[in-house]
């Protein structure tokens, strides 16, 4: 009988060296893209979705390069004072790498970045816990848009309905989500079924660094808690 690959023994020596090595490459990939790259900013994002930051890192890829990761990773590669900072006044940067973040590394000037940055949002699909940005109300009577084999999955996610002739029929008002409370498993499944998209994936800068100068565009932190560091 062919042994289960689930118990197959790990060796924990070996998968935590493969996580040292993973963050000391990413380590060296920012250390060597700093002094390829004339800039260096911290961008902040909301409702990261995957296949649209890919495209979006695609179209700048001849100019620019972006890491994304644990924050402490790339605070150290940039260096967390000015004691171990890998250029001056860089370490800055790494203090302002908090939350959803990442590092984006371009030959691009300021301008067009912030221009580009301002401009790009995408809408999606909000996922379950997120935010309704509205309230979404169906009213009683037919709902056309679904077929008849879809009323048991509809019954599921707790929407009044029944079969009336073959079509859908909702028995009474439903509340699918209430602006501002967190969306349920139920209430994202009933969302994307109607087509309604309340996730809006945002990239907001934070600051900017060059050997000559600093930028504070969002102030996470106290100005001062910044320059003086």
């Amino acid at each position: 009988m062919p042994k289960s690959k689930r118990n197959r023994p790990v060796t924990l020596s070996k998968t935590k060296k493969k996580g040292r090595e993973h963050k000391e490459a990413v380590v060296n990939g920012i250390r060597e893209a700093v002094d390829r790259y004339g800039s260096v900013y911290v961008f902040n994002f909301e409702n990261m979705r995957n296949l649209k930051f890919k495209e979006f890192r695609e179209q700048l890829k001849s100019t620019s390069r972006f890491f994304l990761g644990s924050n402490k990773v790339m605070q150290i590669a940039l260096g967390c004072s000015a004691a171990d900072e890998i250029k001056p006044g860089i370490h800055k940067v790494s203090k302002l790498l908090r939350g959803s973040s990442g590092v984006f590394l371009t030959n691009m000037v300021k301008e067009d970045v912030q221009s580009l940055f301002e401009k790009y949002e995408d809408y999606d699909f909000a996922r379950t816990g997120s935010i309704a940005s509205e309230t979404v109300e169906l009213i009683e009577g037919p709902l056309e848009q679904f077929t008849h084999e879809m009323e048991p999955f509809l019954r599921k996610q707790g929407m009044p309905v029944r079969l009336n002739k073959g079509v859908v029929e909702l028995v009474a008002d439903f509340t699918v989500c209430q602006a501002g409370n967190p969306l349920s498993p139920e209430s994202a499944r009933i969302l994307r079924l109607l087509g309604i998209k309340m996730a809006t994936f945002k990239l907001s800068l934070v600051c900017r660094w060059s050997p000559d100068e600093f930028e504070l565009y969002k102030e996470l932190l106290d100005d001062s808690d910044v320059e003086t560091s």
